[in-house]
């Protein structure tokens, strides 16, 4: 039996590598904006709700990021996003997170749906609303955007803001 221990061990080590999960599957998974995930206590996830989008026109566009310096607004960081098209007024979505812990929201309203960052038109807003100023250019720090999530579903407000 001993001989074979060291055989087995090995089998076993690369059976578990073959199903670990590569690094950055983590990030950069669109979803849809499934309201069903966040009822009846369905967690971790968070209840997004966005005020004063300026115009029915363009797309919503909902990100959730680790609530880290390494991953907040980094490109390709994103966990989960959810793009809709805009209503003007107030729109609600259901972002689910992976596990229990800190995270932030970005939000932003591609007004004219073109796909690129226009300062002059697309709006913005982040988890705990800080404020977003040409000194930050639009990144306020992740301590000022976390939200700590446990099991449960979190609800938040985001104020959409325009330059």
């Amino acid at each position: 039996m001993t001989k074979f221990l060291p055989a087995l061990t090995m089998g076993l080590a690369a059976a578990g590598m073959a199903m670990a999960v590569p690094a950055n599957a983590q990030y950069r998974q669109p979803i849809s904006n499934d309201m069903g995930k966040c009822r009846n206590g369905n967690g971790p996830s968070m209840l997004v709700t966005v005020s004063e989008i300026k115009a029915s026109q363009g797309t919503i566009r909902v990100q959730s990021y680790r609530g880290t310096k390494a991953d907040w607004l980094e490109k390709g960081k994103w966990i989960n996003r959810i793009e809709a098209p805009a209503k003007a007024g107030t729109m609600t979505f259901c972002v689910p997170l992976p596990a229990s812990g800190t995270y932030g929201i970005a939000v932003r309203h591609d007004l004219n749906g073109n796909g690129k960052t226009d300062i002059r038109q697309d709006g913005g807003g982040m988890s705990n609303n800080p404020s977003i100023n040409i000194f930050n250019l639009g990144k306020p720090s992740y301590t000022k955007t976390a939200v700590t999530v446990g099991g449960e579903v979190k609800p938040i407000s985001i104020r959409m803001r325009y330059f």
